[in-house]
């Protein structure tokens, strides 16, 4: 009988906190755009006799993330030193958080697409400073240390995900609840956000786990659920044909689609762990927890249900728009700015999302107020323009500086509401479409309404838009039935 296996996933992510300074000295821990290795000092390089001291902000930050992750706050933790010889890393060992780390035993809800929800356990979140960055030109290695000493958080789940699916939207609840506190860009594109995933299979019902295998070098979460798909391929097929998984760390190669050896697996011992003794331990009060879990905002699940009672937009909606803070945050400037919830829910899962994606580029960049979006709904609302009109404004507003109400003024592009005008295009369209008519009178009345359409889009088009659309409806249904 073939054997039947069973996929065993843990993912460990290390964020970026966004604080000013890196985590033990006060160089600026804005560097992207600056030149290699300006923003070093003997601190964040290692030299000797150079002494640490933790950042307050990282430790306000680290437990904003972690009270947000459901985590037991630990009030005594420590920092201890993690030796290894990389040339990211000048002084030869790392500062982290091994076996004292501040938090631990979270959970995070995962709702998968098919409505399904897990529930994954968080190991436990550490604190740690930034490695320097390797680049790699031609025959030599260069490195920047501006990178050095940045500092993260590393979020380590527990192995309860089963399938690349949960593996993938866990990742991204978890970047919606962390984006959430404000503590993180949290973007895999940026590298403020990396993720390995620890990949072993076993026989499906075995209480033991398999060989875990390590995966890195992952640029998206697409890429991670890839890579998993094809780690749970590999090890599967190796153990099917008789081979043996050795425990090891494997890059993912995104041209290839394949993972390849990196090294083998370090354990624990093999960094030669020990505290840290340039830094006290970490000690956190109840009154500072506390005051800490004052500041975090509303969670994504809370906003959602607001939208749904506030808004009366539909749950599909609300969860889609609630699933980032900007987003949701410019919505409900939208829907201050026109009074009409449902229509700034479609105007930006339509024509905003589409924008955004041909441009790939995120709310925070999208290039129109939520003021002009907002004034954009009210005039259509308030009948100064069709929606096909709006459907153009909003195209010209992305291009043009002036308000949404002077492009109308100044383009001519108001709505014509004039009876008498709108009349003499539906004579003139009528009398043009004699088999659209007869076709009507002949449809059942399930089909009326898409015949009565299409002569609506006649008149519409007639008048390049600026036509009235309910007064077109009306006036074509009393022609129609002027004639039965």
């Amino acid at each position: 009988m073939q054997k039947q296996w069973e996929s065993v996933i843990g993912l460990e992510v290390h964020l970026q906190l966004k604080t000013k300074t890196k985590v033990w000295c006060g160089c600026s821990a804005d560097y992207d755009k600056d030149p290699p290795n300006t923003h070093t000092c003997p601190i964040c390089l290692g030299h000797p006799g150079a002494l640490p001291r933790l950042n307050k902000k990282v430790v306000e930050y680290a437990l904003k993330g972690a009270l947000a992750l459901n985590c037991r706050i630990n009030r005594e933790s420590g920092f201890d030193r993690k030796n290894y010889f990389y040339p990211d890393m000048p002084k030869n060992y790392q500062i982290t958080q091994f076996d004292r780390a501040y938090a631990e035993k979270g959970r995070l809800e995962v709702r998968l697409k098919n409505g399904r929800e897990i529930s994954v356990g968080i190991t436990k979140v550490q604190i740690e400073e930034d490695t320097g960055k390797s680049i790699h030109v031609a025959h030599e290695s260069l490195m920047n240390y501006n990178r050095s000493g940045i500092p993260l958080i590393e979020i380590i789940s527990d192995p309860d995900m089963r399938s690349s699916e949960e593996a993938y939207e866990y990742l991204n609840t978890l970047k919606s609840v962390i984006k959430y506190t404000g503590i993180s860009d949290v973007s895999m594109e940026l590298g403020s956000l990396r993720c390995d995933a620890n990949v072993s299979v076993m026989e499906k019902g075995s209480p033991v786990f398999g060989t875990r295998v390590e995966i890195k070098n992952m640029n998206s979460f697409k890429a991670v659920a890839r890579a998993i798909d094809y780690e749970i391929g590999r090890q599967i097929t190796t153990l099917e044909e008789g081979g043996e998984i050795y425990q090891e760390t494997r890059l993912w190669d995104e041209d290839q689609q394949i993972t390849s050896v990196m090294r083998s697996k370090e354990e624990a011992m093999d960094y030669r762990y020990f505290p840290e003794p340039d830094l006290l331990k970490l000690v956190i009060s109840d009154e500072e927890i506390e005051a800490i879990r004052k500041t975090l905002p509303e969670t994504k699940a809370h906003k959602t249900e607001r939208f749904l009672s506030d808004y009366g937009i539909s749950s599909y909606d609300a969860n889609l728009i609630s699933a980032d803070i900007e987003l949701s945050d410019y919505y409900e400037a939208v829907v201050k700015a026109s009074g009409n919830p449902k229509a700034a829910a479609n105007w930006i899962l339509g024509d905003v999302f589409r924008v955004m994606k041909e441009r790939e580029i995120g709310i925070e960049a999208f290039p129109m107020l939520p003021a002009d979006l907002g004034a954009i709904i009210r005039l259509i609302d308030g009948g100064t323009i069709s929606g096909k009109l709006g459907k153009e404004l909003f195209e010209k507003k992305l291009f043009d500086p002036r308000s949404p109400e002077t492009i109308v003024r100044e383009d001519g592009m108001s709505q014509v509401s004039d009876k008498s005008a709108i009349e003499a295009l539906v004579n003139e369209v009528l009398g043009r479409s004699g088999k659209m008519i007869d076709d009507y009178h002949a449809a059942d009345e399930g089909r009326k309404p898409r015949v009565l359409k299409g002569l609506v889009g006649q008149v519409m088009k007639a008048s390049q838009g600026k036509a009235n659309p309910a007064l077109v409806t009306a006036l074509i249904e009393e022609r129609l039935r002027g004639n039965e």
